[in-house]
């Protein structure tokens, strides 16, 4: 059985791979090569529910919460600087949902406003995976006990179908394949 921190670091890994389709696309965007309004709707919405919904609240209702009651501070700490950065990361999203659909509208020129807050939001998660994965996951690691790494992975599982739906964590995965398949023309080597 995974234990909790594995699983957020193996979504970790797909969110990287999206976030380098996502960086893909807004460089095509500067050298002039529009997407699709799919394609950006697609991005969109796997941040929006895979990286958002599922893994940022597998962490704000479940990880965080049992991390602050073992002692780390919320306030000045990692977890406050984690928040924070989730709140920064939504800003990205809204500027992102904004310029895609002003670009579906028929603007063709939203689409540079897209790929300058595709960029910030990559540069922004890319900075705050390496600090989870490598400082946050690490100190979560040693305070947390074996049994209650596996009990909070018990409780991601639960919290992904409330938060998600059944089904949905498959069909996104589906959605990521189909589109780094359209984005990079050939098939993500896993």
């Amino acid at each position: 059985m995974n234990t909790a921190t594995e699983t957020l670091r193996t979504e970790h890994k797909a969110i990287i791979s999206m976030l380098d389709a996502t960086e893909t696309v807004a460089r095509n965007i500067g050298s002039g090569t529009l997407p699709s309004a799919e394609v950006l709707q697609g991005l969109l919405e796997f941040f929006k529910v895979f990286a958002d919904r599922c893994h940022h609240g597998k962490e704000e209702d479940l990880l965080f919460p049992l991390l602050e009651r073992k002692g780390l501070p919320h306030a000045g700490g990692p977890v406050g600087v984690m928040l924070s950065e989730h709140e920064q990361g939504r800003a990205w999203i809204r500027q992102m949902s904004d310029a895609a659909s002003k670009f579906s509208a028929g603007d063709p020129a939203a689409a540079q406003d897209w790929a300058i807050a595709a960029s910030g939001y990559a540069a922004l998660l890319r900075a705050h995976i390496h600090k989870e994965n490598n400082i946050l996951f690490v100190m979560a690691e040693r305070m947390l006990t074996s049994e209650e790494q596996c009990e909070l992975a018990e409780e991601f599982e639960r919290l992904e179908v409330e938060k998600m739906g059944a089904g949905t964590h498959e069909r996104l995965h589906h959605l990521m394949q189909q589109l780094r398949d359209e984005i990079f023309g050939h098939p993500a080597v896993a």
